[in-house]
């Protein structure tokens, strides 16, 4: 059954056309990203389909009584409200009563006010409502739901506004850059409960480990173009790649035509016949196809930044706390040359705080940073930057540096710097407040960049970049020779790029974990196993003399008893199987039919450790 309908829509926004004569449909089920360059009309089409803009032209049609919630990028969060009040922000009976009952709970002496607020409660059957939105209120880790929403940071904001939409149960979700804000380990419950829910999806994401899991299509827009991919992200790199080629194919092919046609135009043909006139229409339809450039992205920049000296950062037991709040504590660390450093822990847990220790922005409270004479900080910070109104887009840069020296000793200029990270030509001399969000964010970075320093510090540097701003930035930080530390939602660009994670803990704990985030996820995944083994292990040694441990054994089968022996051995060996292709998948960069198969063949191992894992303790529970 079809859900959505888009035939021939087109949008400009001014003189640019962010899309033409664009059609699809969504079926019942299905789980389809959309994915296009920054500033190419993706938020303008969501907003377009749920009506809050119109589209120049074509038809938008959703199937009659279908229930619709869309996510948008920045929520809108009334400060007024409490966030319990936020999520039910309805004017239907239901959540009005169970708002009246909320506050009638915290005023124990109004017994007449309760009185009312019960018979609401039963007149509007809201009280399954209600416990389903304390219960999606609990799973996204908001307890305290009375208090005002003014005090809400971005991560608490967006995780409000997906209760608020998931809690509904809608037919169709639409969400805009769902993963923004969120913390490592609420992204990961969300995939999870997208991944089982049977709602139809419609998301815009940059997360690539998200479009690999949950997804069953993506749509994306080039040029104007609209292309459908079947799949998830893997299968779209594969098809794109092979689209590619076949359109560079069809390129060097016009271009060979394109020479025996301009002979025959030369010789200036009398357009009087009908072949003539095909000819000649013909003729220009070839050219358009010959004069075709299709984007690649294969200048590598050898990048020459200001050498390390032989103390670079040094971190002598710092601590930070703010009121009870401890941060962090006891924190050392001596950074070495080329580290590539990634931090993660839940949102407020000091991640950005330590950023600003390290740079001298905030005094730990104790101990001691020491910072090397040669250390030259770039710091992109999630706050971003404001920029100037009525200022040019190659201005803002070169306001920054006009090159940044290469090896070898040649230099990309600034106009150079922009052409890389996907600014054409024609854009340079736009104004800053005509971009996109993303655009901002992309030239932001870029003023980091082009002050070429030697030791880069990107504070959640992924919010708002297309995937082929972050293939680009990617390969730059492959290549950066300095020292580089992440702070990070986005586990693909983590991956790739980092050697070692500092772990946020319980106390202001900071633990240096040796590998990707995957490797870490990892480990911690096979800890939750064995500690379930464990408890397993010792509820029969607590309950169960010797003799009846040995005898409870004995039930199982001779092939049972074998199975039960040897799966734990079976799951170490695929354990560490897996973490191999993980390292191997991040030294590729562009081969993709490599990645490919690795990511096939880690998929499934990974469903063949679950299901012995799930043996092992069917096994378990028979002892």
């Amino acid at each position: 059954m079809q859900y959505l309908q888009l035939e021939n829509v087109s949008k400009r926004y001014g003189e640019k056309l962010l899309f033409e004569n664009i059609s699809f449909t969504i079926n019942k089920g299905e789980k389809v990203a959309l994915v296009a360059a920054n500033g190419t009309g993706k938020s303008s089409l969501i907003r377009a389909i749920v009506n809050i803009e119109s589209a120049d032209s074509g038809r938008i049609h959703f199937a009659k009584d279908l229930k619709v919630e869309y996510l948008m990028q920045e929520p809108l969060i009334d400060s007024q409200l409490s966030i319990l009040e936020n999520v039910l922000f309805a004017e239907n009976p239901a959540s009005q009563a169970i708002i009246q009952y909320e506050k009638a709970l915290l005023l124990p002496e109004a017994t007449e006010k309760m009185n009312k607020a019960l018979a609401a409660m039963d007149a509007s059957q809201a009280w399954d409502y209600e416990t389903r939105v304390k219960q999606m209120l609990y799973k996204l880790d908001i307890q305290d739901y009375h208090q005002n929403a003014s005090h809400l940071s971005g991560g608490e904001k967006k995780r409000v506004a997906l209760a608020k939409v998931l809690v509904n149960e809608p037919d169709f979700l639409i969400l805009d850059e769902p993963t923004n804000h969120l913390d490592l380990e609420m992204i990961e419950w969300l995939e999870e409960w997208l991944i089982n829910s049977k709602m139809t999806l419609f998301l815009i994401t940059h997360d690539r480990y998200f479009l690999e899991r949950v997804c069953s299509k993506i749509i994306e827009i080039e040029n104007g173009i609209l292309h459908n991919y079947t799949g998830n992200y893997t299968n779209y790199l594969e098809k794109k790649e092979a689209r590619q080629q076949n359109e560079a194919a069809n390129v060097a092919k016009a271009k060979n035509l394109m020479r025996t046609e301009i002979e025959w135009m030369r010789r200036m043909p009398k357009a009087r016949g009908t072949k003539s006139k095909a000819r000649i229409d013909s003729f220009y339809e070839l050219k358009t196809q010959a004069s075709k450039r299709l984007e690649q992205d294969e200048i590598a920049l050898q990048i020459n930044p200001e050498r390390l000296g032989s103390k670079i950062l040094e971190l002598h037991k710092i601590c930070k706390s703010y009121g009870e709040k401890v941060l962090f504590k006891n924190v050392e660390y001596k950074f070495k040359r080329f580290d590539k450093v990634g931090i993660i822990g839940p949102n407020g847990s000091g991640k950005s705080t330590l950023l600003k220790t390290l740079t001298g922005q905030i005094n730990p409270d104790q101990g001691k940073v020491v910072i090397g004479e040669t250390i030259k900080f770039g710091v992109y910070s999630q706050d971003g930057m404001q920029l100037k109104e009525g200022m040019k887009v190659i201005d803002v840069v070169r306001e920054f540096g006009e090159y940044i020296p290469l090896k070898g000793g040649s230099k990309i200029t600034a106009s150079q710097l922009l052409e890389r990270f996907l600014f054409p030509g024609f854009m340079h001399y736009v104004h800053v407040d005509r971009l996109s969000g993303g655009e901002k964010r992309r030239l932001y970075l870029l003023t980091v960049l082009i002050q070429n320093p030697n030791f880069l510090i990107l504070d959640e540097p992924t919010n708002d970049l297309d995937l082929m701003t972050l293939n680009v930035l990617e390969d730059f930080l492959s290549d950066f020779s300095g020292c580089l530390i992440i702070v990070s939602h986005d586990r693909y660009f983590m991956d790739k790029l980092v050697d070692h994670v500092f772990v946020f803990g319980k106390d202001g704990e900071l633990a240096d974990f040796p590998g990707s985030y995957s490797h870490y996820r990892e480990r911690e995944e096979l800890k939750a196993i064995q500690k379930v083994r464990e408890n397993n292990t010792q509820s029969i040694l607590e309950d169960s003399t010797p003799s009846q441990t040995k005898q409870a054994v004995e039930k199982l089968s001779y092939e049972e008893r074998k199975s039960y022996n040897r799966l734990e051995k079976e799951i170490e060996k695929l354990e560490k199987k897996k973490e191999e292709l993980h390292a191997r998948m991040a030294v590729l960069v562009n081969d993709y039919e490599a990645i490919s198969k690795l990511s096939k063949e880690a998929q499934a191992i990974g469903e063949s450790i679950d299901e012995k894992s799930m043996l092992w303790l069917e096994l378990s529970e028979r002892i």
